[in-house]
């Protein structure tokens, strides 16, 4: 696995990159610190696993980068690594494209099992996003209303046959990796697929998008 690390402080990409060789020592760490350099080092290793970013480095505004990432390079899952933990920057990095969001004040553990559930297909959300988001609607993921549900109905009929295969395959747990091999297409097909269930769905991530399709009676329990 080949993991690029982008933050601008050294002793945070070395502290990365001890922590993460845990997780395998077989891992290729590649470091980057600034926009420009980011952009080069994807340039050469195109074949990146996953992206490890800071949001605040120099020549990066706001989440211009992330998206252009997002946008580029499809097939590599971006978890951002930042020292912000304000629920709206954690569901913003989402909505722009990324696969996670870690705070740097997160433990090992919580990182390590992070990359490793985005590795396979899923979104990671800390519990802090999750929360806020029940506090604001607490029945919303759970026990939607009528009309909540209706609008997940209308939004299903608009997947396409293969969209709604994956998601049926979503509900029955299966990784992006398994979906693929079931349905004999490539990962990154299938994560094309599951992107447009989750814009759809307007959900955060796929247990959320799966729990809603359960909940509305689109796919069984």
């Amino acid at each position: 696995m080949k993991i690029l690390l982008a933050d601008d402080h050294a002793l945070i990409r070395e502290g990365f990159e001890r922590t993460l060789s845990q997780l395998d020592q077989a891992i290729e760490f590649v470091h980057a610190d600034d926009r420009a350099s980011v952009l080069s080092q994807l340039a050469i290793h195109a074949d990146t696993d996953v992206i490890l970013l800071d949001l605040f480095m120099p020549g990066v505004k706001g989440f211009d980068l992330l998206s252009e990432i997002c946008n580029r390079y499809t097939s590599i899952p971006v978890i951002v690594i930042s020292g912000t933990e304000d629920p709206r920057y954690m569901r913003k990095a989402i909505d722009k494209g990324a696969s996670g969001y870690i705070p740097k004040s997160a433990s090992t553990d919580i990182m390590m099992s992070a990359i490793q559930l985005v590795r396979n297909g899923g979104v990671y959300i800390p519990a802090d996003m999750l929360q806020t988001k029940s506090a604001a609607n607490p029945r919303q993921i759970h026990s939607p209303s009528q009309t909540r549900a209706n609008e997940i109905r209308e939004a299903a009929s608009k997947l396409t046959a293969r969209q709604q295969e994956v998601l049926a395959l979503m509900g029955r747990g299966m990784s992006n990796k398994e979906i693929a091999r079931a349905l004999e297409v490539s990962d990154h097909t299938i994560k094309i697929h599951v992107a447009a269930v989750l814009r759809l769905f307007n959900a955060a991530n796929r247990t959320e998008a799966v729990v809603m399709a359960q909940n509305s009676g689109i796919i069984d329990v």
